[in-house]
């Protein structure tokens, strides 16, 4: 693609870590150059409207009067309307009141741009001299205004956008076509829609100077693009859709589906708030159009590439933060606090729309209380709905519809002095709003298909003291970022939130407190500003393709495989409870069979895992057991002293690349980390795996001695010749060591589920090495209802835990080496003064199992972690019983 001149700038970085690492930098410059002025700001001069935005400080940032680093470069901001109000107060006389959304507290964020806005003033202005006069008081605000006429804002807005491709994106469906002039108005309303989207280009190219950036804005301009494209095929745009992107079986049946798409295929990036709606445009592409769809975008027949990304918007946390502490918000939690005194608050706030799932979140509390009488007095929902679009039919019937159910509701269980349910039909000013956010134990969000709904941004920012829990619906943009904090629900299916209702508030407050640090993390690193300067930080360098999504996720830990941890997936579900996944646990039912096996004398018990050291601590540390974290790296007794290692334990990590992953995780450890992508979109976490996998080859690890390990979702960077194989040399050295063997080991279980990579831990304890090094299935199953054949006996009969004792001809079971993850290479371990070698084992006494693989080295497959409860549970009454048996 041809590029821009950049007005003298320095040479924009061409390597995609270059940039992410700058960016990163330049972030954290901004963060302190905010929080500076704020801190000079004084909270007595700020002016906020009713949706919490700082009017002051807009107004004077759209004077240019904010002070900031020069900019080097023109943002040119294109949106149906513009960030201002305009009143006529004369034939040449206009008043302007700031109406600044979220767009342009975002923007506020981009200091190397000097932005202008382009858009519709939302008046009619049919004079000359009129538009001459708003032109230049505009011009004061840094914004230029587009004259439509009402005929055209007729059919273009109210007409094209919100009666057919908002309804459309949001799957509601097209108008039924039940007369010939209802086609007619279909076919005129989109001849406005191109006609409209053409005089915004006029506007912008009258404007337009060599080097700027355009940024065109959602469904309302999707031909912009290509007539800025066609106008000057130099020109850098960009175009983002602050709502979904319908499936492409959706978006085939509009008719003007393919001239739409080619419109918007024209911008160099094109901007989407999930993956999901950035893959179903790259769909729509393939299947509509018949283009060729990459990861990075979409490719037309001339080779012309359009790259495609996902930009989740973010919300000015601060702002939100900063409300809590002024003293009317103060006064308005004191007040709401005595007035629900005694009772848990649950939130609503939603714009009263078919989208928003108002009634499906109101059945589901009547639901809730029908089944929960504890709860009918305990409880008060506040259902704060917002009036749209009051003239529309569909929209009336809406209205009557949530009252009709709520007083049917209050009327059943409610009481002369107290009602179940609080429904407002106005919005409140941005203090009452926070204050009610403050006080609020579950917020409930149950959207049926929105964008991303800030709402649920919002109240994580108010809760850092309460820390509610935030129930919401699957459908929402949000549930790809918050999804790690949040109980993600289907609003559809009113008994799954009615469950969720009961759970938030019965929920321990140790896990509140976790789920909400989750998502405050994300609310308040990643803001608008930050998704403002991406975007347009990527236009300008020729972005770099879905792989670009900035996304961040919590950095949380991921615990040991599930060999002896609690189940966590359910069957048919993406494994939608991702907190009890981070906070891994050893399970109930296990404890007692570990017990019994770790103070059997004659047993050794290691548990070998890639988790850290505190995890394995805080899960096994109670037990008789050796723990060797980080494959191996690290190693101690539970009962004998600290933890060792041989490695180093601090490496330079400065090379880990950004989060830009939905529900992807990383763990940084002592002298590893691994991405885990086990609960992001499938397609994109095997997108995005891949492409780190370039980078990080090509990039930060290219001369560092460490290598990349490649799991089934999940990538992990340690150091060379590091696995669990190469890791049981060393710990079995130091078991001998810290308990000198007579005769050798004569009997090995070896459990785990491990990375290919790791599973020559299986052969470590093979007497007959296989002839090759390739995994394969075996078909002979682990029978896990039993515990296996008792030990023959043999001349190396005795035991490595008999600690000089005569050994026993026929033991059941004098060793044990059980791990939960580990196991490792072949190694020879001779002890002092003997002719025998610790590892001279009867191959009929050697037992590897792999949970949960087919595909695998291990001798045996076990189907789960079930059935390692089962079977070590068997294990341990063998062993009582041969106590027993012993002391008779």
């Amino acid at each position: 693609m041809p590029g821009n001149k950049y007005n003298g700038q320095p040479n924009i970085p061409t390597s995609r870590v270059t940039r992410l690492l700058e960016s990163r930098q330049t972030r954290q410059l901004k963060r302190l150059s905010r929080a500076s002025y704020q801190n000079e700001s004084s909270d007595n001069n700020r002016r906020l409207d009713h949706n919490g935005h700082d009017c002051l400080r807009v107004e004077r940032y759209l004077e240019g009067a904010v002070p900031e680093e020069l900019p080097t470069q023109r943002l040119l901001v294109v949106a149906n309307r513009l960030p201002v109000s305009a009143v006529r107060r004369g034939e040449d006389s206009w008043s302007l009141e700031i109406s600044a959304g979220g767009l342009v507290s975002a923007l506020l964020g981009v200091k190397e741009f000097e932005a202008r806005w382009i858009g519709w003033a939302g008046v009619n202005v049919p004079d000359e001299v009129g538009q001459k006069a708003l032109t230049k008081a505009l011009a004061e605000k840094r914004c230029i205004p587009v004259f439509l006429d009402e005929e055209i804002v007729h059919q273009y807005y109210n007409g094209y956008c919100n009666n057919i491709l908002w309804p459309l994106f949001h799957y509601l469906g097209l108008p039924q076509e039940d007369r010939l002039a209802t086609t007619r108005s279909f076919q005129s309303q989109f001849a406005a829609y191109k006609k409209a989207n053409q005089m915004f280009a006029d506007v912008v190219n009258q404007h337009y100077e060599e080097g700027d950036v355009v940024w065109c804005h959602d469904y309302h301009l999707m031909f912009l693009p290509e007539c800025l494209k066609r106008h000057n095929s130099n020109m850098k745009v960009g175009w983002f859709l602050h709502t979904p992107f319908p499936s492409s079986e959706i978006h085939r049946t509009l008719p003007s589906r393919s001239e739409l798409l080619r419109a918007v295929l024209a911008a160099d990036l094109v901007g989407f708030h999930t993956y999901d709606y950035a893959r179903h445009f790259v769909s729509a592409c393939t299947r509509i159009l018949g283009l060729e769809g990459t990861p990075e975008g979409v490719e037309d027949d001339q080779g012309r590439l359009t790259r495609v990304a996902a930009f989740p918007i973010g919300i000015d946390s601060e702002r939100f933060i900063r409300a809590l502490e002024v003293p009317q918000v103060e006064e308005h939690i004191k007040e709401l606090t005595d007035r629900f005194a005694g009772r848990k608050v649950m939130l609503g706030v939603d714009r009263l729309d078919m989208i928003k799932g108002i009634p499906q979140k109101i059945l589901a509390f009547e639901k809730f209380l029908e089944e929960n009488p504890y709860w009918r007095d305990r409880v008060v929902l506040l259902q704060i709905a917002v009036p749209t679009r009051t003239d529309v039919p569909e929209y009336q019937k809406l209205t009557s519809q949530v009252h009709e159910i709520v007083g049917r509701i209050n009327g059943r269980f409610g009481t002369l002095t107290r009602v179940p349910i609080h429904h407002l039909d106005r919005s409140l000013d941005f203090h009452a709003l926070c204050a009610l956010y403050a006080v609020t134990d579950v917020a409930l969000v149950t959207s049926l298909r929105d964008g991303m709904n800030l709402v649920s941004y919002e109240y994580v920012a108010c809760q850092d003291t309460k820390k509610g829990v935030l129930i919401l619906s699957e459908f929402a943009g949000a549930a790809q970022s918050l999804g790690a904090g949040a109980l993600l629900v289907n609003p559809w299916n009113i008994t799954e939130v009615a469950s969720a209702i009961g759970k938030a508030l019965n929920m321990s407050d140790e896990e509140r407190e976790m789920r909400h640090q989750l998502n405050f993390l994300h609310v308040t690193e990643h803001t608008a500003q930050q998704w403002a300067e991406t975007f347009v930080r990527l236009v300008m360098t020729n972005a770099s393709g879905a792989v670009a999504a900035i996304q961040v996720s919590p950095r949380v830990k991921q615990g040991f495989n599930a060999t002896l941890t609690e189940a966590v997936d359910t069957p048919g579900t993406r494994g939608t409870d991702q907190v009890k996944d981070i906070n891994f646990k050893l399970r109930p039912d296990l404890k007692g069979p570990l017990s019994v096996l770790c103070n059997d004398p004659k047993s050794t018990i290691v548990i070998l895992s890639g988790s850290r050291r505190i995890d394995l601590d805080n899960n096994f540390g109670e037990y008789d057991l050796w723990l060797a974290a980080e494959h191996g790296m690290f190693l101690r007794h539970t009962k004998r002293g600290d933890w060792m290692t041989t490695m180093p334990e601090h490496l330079n990590l400065d090379w880990i690349p950004s989060d830009r992953t939905p529900r992807s995780t990383i763990d940084p450890r002592d002298i590893s980390l691994v991405w885990n992508y086990k609960y992001a979109d499938f397609e994109f976490g095997r997108l995005q795996a891949r492409d780190m996998l370039q980078h990080l080859w090509t990039g930060p690890i290219s001369n560092a001695s460490v290598e990349v390990v490649q799991g089934s979702r999940s990538v992990e960077v340690r150091p060379v010749g590091v696995t669990k194989g190469s890791a049981i040399d060393r710990i079995l050295g130091e078991i001998v060591h810290s308990k000198p063997l007579r005769s050798p080991i004569d009997y090995v279980l070896c459990v785990g589920h491990f990375l290919e990579k790791d599973e020559d831990v299986y052969t470590f304890f093979e007497p007959d090495l296989p002839s090759d090094n390739v995994s394969h299935t075996r078909s002979k199953s682990f029978d896990a209802s039993k515990p296996p054949p008792p030990r023959q006996a043999a001349s190396k009969s005795g035991s490595k835990g008999s600690h000089g004792k005569t050994p026993r001809s026929t033991p059941s079971h004098s060793n044990n080496n059980s791990n939960s993850n580990g196991g490792a290479q072949r190694k020879q371990q001779p002890t002092e003064k003997t002719s025998w070698n610790v590892l001279d084992l009867n191959k009929e006494n050697y037992f590897s199992c792999a949970v949960g693989r087919t595909r695998t080295s291990a001798r045996y497959t076990i189907p789960s972690s079930d059935d390692v409860v089962s079977f070590l549970t068997r294990l341990a009454e063998a062993s009582l019983s041969a106590s027993s048996t012993s002391l008779v």
